[in-house]
């Protein structure tokens, strides 16, 4: 059936009979295509009742479908008309593994960050009702985005006005972890019908979502009340798939490309670390928002029950419940993914930061993730973090000086600290030949004119580059910073004898060490170079690729010394 459907008006136009065909052809299609390509395989399989159902009785795109969050959107995809595109799914160039307004009129947001589908509802309900259109809005949230914050802010509104905005709970009990919290408990006891009524919104539920008819019966008494409404359904992360059922981690929430390399990566480093730490550190704790496993957290939660706290998709409640436990004599550790703590901003400037309070924070998926895409990349943290007062942020380059830093982090009582890391294997560690105060030199050449300023794991990239510019008689310095915030001004003085620096970093060029630096230096002889990623939002790749096509690989970095130089 799926080589047949074009549009959702070819779901509408399935025979009731046909549905539950229909469902078990898209979970053999989604085991096969995302196994090969990799992606969000646990979450789709449990939302393929739900997406017919809403394709059935809604009219994409006239009404809007909005996900929260966005990876629970691939059986959407193949409703609308993409089957055929997810031999490309995360690939360069292909579908995005998030809805995409770019690759179709029935896709609106971009959001894998969670927690925000409601305030989008919210917002277009009130638009179409100012511009007279009968148009409906349809949020899929996952029960674990409504750990989130925003969710209850929209709610609030959301209930306390008239617009027919559907609410469709996917509740399964997970969103990486199990759910965490009261309202987690609220669904498991079965008491949300009088949460919900509470806010003004009224209630359907609870429905098998896994039963195609009574999911469309609840969505087409939804649509009738024309008023904001919630349709809780329950169903089963990973439904239909054993492997995935029986997956105690998380379901199978991800799964990499078939054929795909392991090894040991920068979270496997950290989580080995912080463990130690804990072992010799018992005022350290660690925070998580919702995701224990990906963040490495699950050895410290094991050896250190008492002493870890997931705190849902919560970012920002992490933050500040975090500067209250530094208040309290503890040094919090907060490990998340980058891209997320710009969530939490305010939390940290003026719940840390203000009170000068020694938190730790670790921030995985530093820099260029891959095929998450334009919303994953962690390209700002390192060019916005440095404007905190009192903020130290470290970029280790291996495994060793990753221990290193992590290990002056969290002995720093004074204020911040910041840990970044990307998503990538780890590769050997890179001695230095000194230390002066805070920065490493790893290759020195006397009377070196240029100087590479090699930050985190671009440390590797930036040593063959010196090799290759010796055959061009180029002789290069190259340093680690180690920490690139505050400005070091032993590096500064360094710095100012040579010629040509060059500051190699992976975030954005707006606010970075080499842009620091450079004003630091500004009025001198010596000409200051950033290189670094643009300031606009890159399209999903490998890690690999998206670097080599920045020039933040070898032959990149030579290349840009090379013609800085004037050199042929």
């Amino acid at each position: 059936m799926l080589a047949d459907i074009t549009s959702p008006a070819d779901v509408r136009a399935l025979s009731s009979s046909e549905l539950s065909s229909l469902a078990a052809e898209i979970r053999s299609f989604l085991i096969s295509k995302v196994h090969r390509t990799g992606g969000h395989l646990g979450p789709n399989l449990g939302a393929v009742e739900l997406t017919i159902g809403v394709h059935r009785v809604f009219n994409s795109p006239a009404d809007v479908v909005l996900f929260d969050t966005g990876h629970q959107s691939y059986v959407h995809k193949m409703l609308t008309g993409r089957c055929s595109d997810f031999d490309s799914l995360r690939q360069a160039g292909g579908m995005s593994g998030y809805p995409s307004a770019a690759e179709s009129a029935h896709d609106v947001i971009e959001n894998s960050h969670a927690s925000t589908a409601l305030s989008y509802a919210d917002g277009l309900a009130k638009a179409f009702e100012l511009g007279g259109t009968d148009r409906r809005v349809v949020a899929i949230v996952g029960d674990g985005a409504l750990t989130g914050g925003m969710c209850w802010e929209a709610l609030n509104n959301i209930g306390g006005a008239s617009r027919p905005v559907v609410v469709l709970l996917n509740d399964n009990g997970r969103s990486y972890d199990p759910t965490t919290g009261g309202f987690a408990a609220s669904l498991l006891a079965g008491s949300a019908r009088h949460l919900f009524e509470a806010l003004g919104l009224a209630y359907i539920g609870e429905v098998d979502g896994h039963d195609v008819h009574a999911v469309e019966n609840a969505l087409w008494e939804a649509k009738s009340l024309g008023r904001p409404v919630v349709v809780h359904c329950k169903t089963v992360k990973g439904k239909g798939y054993e492997a995935a059922e029986s997956d105690e981690a998380d379901r199978m929430h991800a799964v990499g490309a078939s054929g795909a390399s392991g090894g040991r990566t920068w979270t496997d480093a950290f989580s080995d670390e912080i463990v130690a730490i804990g072992a010799s550190r018992p005022d350290v704790v660690c925070l998580t928002a919702a995701m224990l496993e990906p963040v490495g957290l699950r050895p410290f939660s094991e050896r250190f029950p008492a002493r870890v706290f997931d705190v849902g998709i919560a970012e920002q409640h992490a933050v500040t419940s975090a500067a209250g436990m530094a208040m309290g004599g503890l040094h919090p550790v907060v490990a998340v993914y980058a891209t997320f703590l710009s969530r939490a901003f305010d939390q940290l400037l003026m719940d840390v930061a203000l009170h000068r309070l020694p938190v730790t924070f670790v921030l995985d998926r530093a820099g260029v993730t891959g095929p998450d895409g334009a919303s994953h990349h962690g390209m700002w943290d390192a060019s916005v973090l440095p404007v905190v007062p009192g903020l130290r942020l470290a970029a280790p380059r291996d495994p060793a000086s990753l221990a290193a830093l992590l290990r002056e982090a969290v002995e720093v009582s004074d204020g911040p600290t910041v840990v970044r890391y990307p998503k990538a294997a780890v590769g050997p560690d890179v001695p230095a030949l000194r230390r002066v105060n805070h920065f490493d030199v790893l290759r020195e050449e006397p009377d070196a004119e240029v100087l590479l300023i090699a930050v985190g794991p671009l440390a590797g990239q930036c040593l063959a580059a010196a090799e290759e510019l010796a055959g061009h008689d180029v002789r290069v310095t190259v340093v680690d910073p180690r920490w690139t915030a505050p400005l070091d001004p032993h590096l500064v003085k360094y710095s100012g004898q040579h010629r040509l620096v060059l500051a190699v970093e992976d975030t954005t060029s707006t606010g970075a060490l080499g842009a620091r630096l450079g004003q630091a230096l500004a009025g001198s002889s010596t000409c200051v170079a950033t290189f670094a990623l643009p300031p606009r939002f890159l399209p999903h790749d490998s890690r690999a690729r998206i670097l080599r096509a920045h020039g933040l690989d070898a032959a990149g970095i030579t290349t840009s010394v090379l013609k800085r130089l004037g050199v042929k």
